[in-house]
């Protein structure tokens, strides 16, 4: 490898000199089983002085985008080492870097790791100078890393980034990323106990007419669920006269008769006793973080 390296280092023309260090990395990436210590020298050797800033982009360019040739273990391995050659230099590489990030995202999401897989894209960074994103691309990657995190039920990380995308959206005529982050919006106040705000959140979800936004098709069990997590989060809320008139809203919406939570909603709002078979059949169908709500 050394000698491969240095044999291409020295060759004067560029063009030539590029097609003999995409020579190097395609043995690289195609040997099995990988060698994970060739990759590590051919990024150690990237990341030099010894190769033009132009050449290297390039090719850790290629290098990025083929990451997928390996099989996951190698591949994490070596986009890790890959994020840490990189740092000292990383505004020459943006771009690459943003690439390793969201392949090992990918990698990570497939593998139902959604926190790690938010972790990768939350160190992209949105601001930069030299990319210069657009406020959609921003608001989209806002939503995706919040989504992530929402996976693993972790409102604080997912919050934050919903924060940013406040920003955003206000402006963006996206619709489906737009109602994308109200899923989003909701299910952190859900996460956080702010049931009440939640269920204004949920109902207000529920109630879109559109059963197309672009080319998504929106899944009529998906309202459902909404208008179901907005019955369940106002039956949690603490007693008060919003939450009467969000029960009285809810009661009198003919989609809440069909559905299996209306037994007791229609009790809660009549302020009728609830028999302990029916409470724990109700609890049956919380989440975690609702379940200590039940004895309000």
């Amino acid at each position: 490898m050394d000698s491969s390296l240095a044999s291409a280092a020295a060759i004067a023309d560029q063009r030539q000199k590029i097609e003999q260090y995409r020579h190097i990395l395609a043995s690289v990436l195609s040997s099995s089983p990988p060698d994970i210590s060739q990759a590590k020298r051919f990024l150690d050797h990237m990341v030099s002085d010894e190769v033009p800033l132009v050449v290297s982009r390039q090719l850790l360019q290629t290098f990025a985008q083929d990451l997928g040739k390996l099989e996951s273990d190698a591949q994490k391995e070596v986009a890790h080492y890959a994020l840490t050659q990189i740092q000292p230099r990383v505004v020459s590489f943006e771009e690459q870097v943003v690439v390793i990030r969201e392949k090992l995202a990918e990698l990570y999401e497939s593998e139902q790791q959604w926190s790690k897989a938010a972790q990768m894209l939350s160190g992209i960074d949105l601001d930069s100078g030299i990319r210069m994103l657009d406020d959609t691309n921003k608001l989209s990657k806002c939503v995706q890393i919040a989504r992530l995190y929402l996976e693993d039920d972790d409102a604080v990380n997912a919050e934050a980034f919903i924060n940013k995308a406040s920003f955003l959206v206000t402006n963006s005529h996206q619709e489906v990323l737009n109602l994308q982050y109200k899923v989003c919006y909701a299910r952190i106040l859900d996460l956080k106990r702010r049931f009440l705000e939640a269920a204004l959140r949920y109902y207000d979800i529920s109630q879109i007419e559109q059963r197309k936004i672009g080319d998504e098709e929106i899944d009529e069990n998906a309202l459902e669920q909404a208008l179901s997590a907005a019955v369940t989060c106002t039956i949690l809320a603490g007693a008060g006269p919003q939450r009467s008139r969000v029960l009285a809203t809810l009661y009198k919406d003919e989609r809440c008769s069909k559905l299996k939570i209306y037994p007791i909603l229609q009790k809660v709002y009549l302020e009728r006793i609830l028999r302990k078979p029916e409470i724990d059949a109700f609890a049956e169908e919380l989440r975690p973080h609702q379940e200590s709500f039940i004895t309000r």
